[in-house]
């Protein structure tokens, strides 16, 4: 299995959430009039693997992601929660910025997925 280090992680993490912010920032510019609008709820993406390999906390990789500051949920899968920073409430934004953040991750060679649900 191939690892990336701390500082690898974090660039990835970094390009990630700004194409979170970027890709919030236009749903909320071009599909509600740049004010929060739609149903209230939260947004997260999931890791779960990482070249061709389920990440767990006890390995190589998940003690680098946990370095570079990604927590573990209840299923003991990594998460992030609102990886955009797009500071509303709207579901519809939030959730776009969660499938930027997964596909940056996802080019990179990690298993993520975005997730959703009302408030």
């Amino acid at each position: 299995m191939t690892s990336l280090t701390k500082e690898q992680v974090e660039i990835i993490l970094d390009e990630a959430e700004h194409a979170a912010y970027e890709a919030a920032g236009n749903m909320y510019r071009n599909n509600f009039n740049s004010k929060d609008g739609g149903m209230c709820g939260f947004a997260w993406v999931t890791i779960t693997g990482f070249d061709g390999y389920k990440i767990k906390g006890n390995t190589k990789m998940g003690r680098t992601m946990k370095m570079a500051g990604v927590k573990q949920n209840y299923r003991r899968s990594f998460e992030v929660w609102n990886p955009s920073n797009f500071p509303v409430q709207s579901i519809d934004i939030l959730y776009e910025g969660a499938l930027a953040y997964s596909n940056v991750l996802k080019r990179h060679g990690f298993e993520a997925d975005a997730g959703s649900r009302l408030d």
